[in-house]
């Protein structure tokens, strides 16, 4: 008996190839690992996708219109400085995507994304979580030195 294995699907209209090729040539170690083509045929466009985000596995299917894409669902990632906060930021944001709040955006193609320096859940488990929480919640995009300005008071 074979091992179980799990991915996590994303549905798209019909664009699922074009965002794995951005999402993989953002993070280090990631790929697109298959594709599947409508018919068989690269003509006719992909059906599904699937690629590994730094090891962690995803799985598109171009469905149709039939579902959207909805912030009650993120992919969160956690960097370690200010520039991979602005880089994966514009990154994402680039062609049609669109800022939130808090350290979350909604990429061009529906997708909701956190971008969460590890500074914030140090800085929140701290006896200033109050402060913190206070400045985080007035930003759209993190900043790490504006929370680490919070903590000082």
């Amino acid at each position: 008996m074979s091992t179980p294995e799990i991915a996590t699907c994303l549905w798209f209209d019909d664009e699922g190839l074009e965002a794995a090729q951005l999402y993989v040539s953002l993070f280090e170690g990631s790929e697109i690992t298959n594709v599947f083509y409508k018919g068989g045929d690269a003509a006719n466009g992909a059906f599904t996708v699937e690629f590994t985000l730094m090891g962690q596995r995803y799985w598109i299917l171009n469905g149709g219109p039939h579902f959207a894409h909805s912030p009650a669902v993120s992919i969160t990632v956690h960097v370690d400085t200010q520039a991979e906060v602005d880089r994966l930021w514009d990154a994402l944001l680039a062609g049609g995507g669109v800022e939130s709040r808090c350290g979350w955006l909604v990429d061009r193609f529906g997708l909701s994304w956190q971008i969460i320096p590890r500074a914030l859940p140090r800085l929140m488990k701290s006896d200033v979580s109050g402060r913190v929480m206070a400045a985080m919640m007035e930003m759209v995009k993190l900043d790490i030195a504006a929370l680490e300005a919070a903590a000082r008071g």
